[in-house]
């Protein structure tokens, strides 16, 4: 299955002509789905939403997913993927460690603006099996792994002062999923924007003290101004 768009046409359109292919329909009910989630909770959504908010029948959803559980894996899978194309990105065209991490922070933040990254960080671990369970915890242990290696990186270069790489990580990935419990759509600041001062933020706390300076004056150019309501 490809990525997703992070932007879509309204998702009902999909199923409005037969012709449409089946990958675009499976992605207007992921896209359906995370609206759902975030609107209803994932305990309180059902199938039966899904596909009414489609206009389609619960036996046509089913052709494409069995269970919500499935639908909620999907957005985890496509998450996974998108930010692994990412951290591929960074490591092959950013240059020292404390430039990866601000890269990583600054994409990372964006997914935590669109729907499917909103829905799955404000899920309640207790409410999958198992099975969904252990899938879900091996997609964060990579972040969290490729993450420190950049840390890591930074301080063996460097750019970094010495820290817990560890613990460096958690801070980090801790500011950056809240996102998704306070970002509002309609809000002042623009994804893009958030981005960018978060990605400055937390990265001033890990510069080397002679990089402080450099990155500062660096955000004040490149940044655009706004603020928080």
């Amino acid at each position: 299955m490809p990525p997703l768009s992070i932007v879509s046409p309204p998702h009902w359109k999909a199923f409005s002509s037969r012709r449409r292919d089946p990958a675009t329909k499976r992605e207007a009910v992921l896209q359906t789905a995370a609206e759902l989630f975030l609107e209803k909770s994932y305990t309180r959504t059902s199938m039966n939403d899904v596909a009414e908010r489609l206009n389609i029948t619960k036996p046509a959803l089913y052709h494409y997913f069995q269970n919500k559980e499935e639908i909620l894996l999907e957005c985890y899978r496509w998450g996974s993927r998108l930010i692994g194309e990412i951290l591929n990105e960074i490591s092959a065209h950013c240059g020292s460690g404390l430039e990866k991490v601000e890269a990583f922070i600054y994409a990372y933040a964006n997914v935590m603006t669109v729907n499917f990254g909103r829905c799955v960080m404000r899920l309640d671990e207790g409410d999958l099996s198992p099975t969904a369970l252990v899938e879900v915890r091996g997609y964060k242990r990579k972040i969290d792994r490729r993450l420190r290696a950049f840390v890591q990186e930074g301080i063996a270069d460097g750019s970094i002062g010495a820290c817990d790489p560890k613990l460096a990580a958690f801070a980090i990935a801790g500011a950056l999923n809240w996102i998704c419990i306070w970002y509002e759509p309609e809000g002042p600041l623009s994804p893009e924007q958030i981005a960018a001062q978060f990605a400055h933020t937390l990265t001033q706390g890990l510069a080397a003290r002679h990089r402080r300076g450099a990155l500062w004056a660096g955000v004040r150019n490149n940044s655009k101004p706004g603020g928080l309501s």
